[in-house]
């Protein structure tokens, strides 16, 4: 918490938005409700993204009263064999609880004003439920329903969780029979519009960096305006204005 507090009192001049979570799961944070709370009176949009399988009632009641301005939940079926085709091992049933926690927490509070984001990623496995999705998801308890596309791996020879509609995913089929990235738009805001603090205190260029390859230092022995414009950082931005590192060739904003 006292690494937490410098960042805090370094970035809220200047920043925007906290999101409280990378390539892990946020609500096994136990300070996190607290943290919130403190950005919030810094005047900072906080952002918290979970699978849902560590909250609980009283952690719910906990976010929304500290403030929390928006929740994404995901989950991507709305039976057990949709869902547990990509979140294995995962309860349905306890992110379908988790969204009811959070309704029933936001009409406790006169003033509440977290958005809940139900978040279902497009995937073979599902794409019989999207209307469904379209259709239920404020019953289910969510303010909002947002769609995304998949990031799979191994999808050169196709992927089993692929979309029928080759228009809802990431990757396309050439005439080598094999699948590749899509092609993006050039240019990226990301890298010049903040950073990722890994929990090891790695600052990295953006949430792409996923095995930390390319870190501009550790927020223990620098400032964040120390590493956000250091020659790493600068030369990492170079390279990405030509989408040269993999991450940015693996990108998908």
């Amino acid at each position: 918490m006292d690494v937490w507090h410098r960042v805090l009192s370094e970035i809220q001049d200047t920043a925007f938005v906290v999101q409280f979570y990378f390539q892990g799961e946020p609500l096994l944070n136990k300070d996190l409700p607290e943290m919130i709370v403190e950005a919030h009176d810094a005047g900072l949009y906080t952002i918290v993204s979970t699978n849902a399988q560590a909250m609980t009632q009283d952690l719910a009641q906990a976010l929304v009263q500290a403030g929390l301005d928006r929740i994404i939940i995901s989950m991507d079926g709305l039976t057990d064999v949709s869902y547990n085709a990509y979140r294995v091992g995962g309860s349905l049933e306890k992110t379908k609880q988790t969204l009811q926690w959070l309704q029933r927490a936001k009409s406790k509070e006169q003033r509440a004003k977290t958005v809940i984001e139900l978040q279902c990623l497009r995937l073979k496995s599902n794409e019989h439920e999207w209307a469904q999705f379209e259709r239920e998801y404020k019953a289910l308890g969510a303010d909002k329903l947002v769609f995304k596309t998949a990031q799979l791996y191994d999808y050169q020879d196709g992927h089993p969780l692929m979309p029928t509609n080759p228009k809802y995913s990431r990757y396309v089929q050439g005439s080598d029979g094999k699948y590749h990235r899509r092609k993006l738009r050039k240019g990226c805001f990301r890298v010049w519009s903040g950073v990722v603090i890994t929990t090891t205190g790695e600052v990295l260029p953006c949430c792409y960096d996923k095995a930390h390859e390319y870190a501009y230092g550790n927020i223990m022995n620098a400032g964040i305006d120390e590493l956000f414009g250091n020659e790493k950082a600068q030369a990492f931005r170079r390279a990405a204005m030509k989408e040269e590192p993999l991450i940015c060739k693996e990108c998908w904003r």
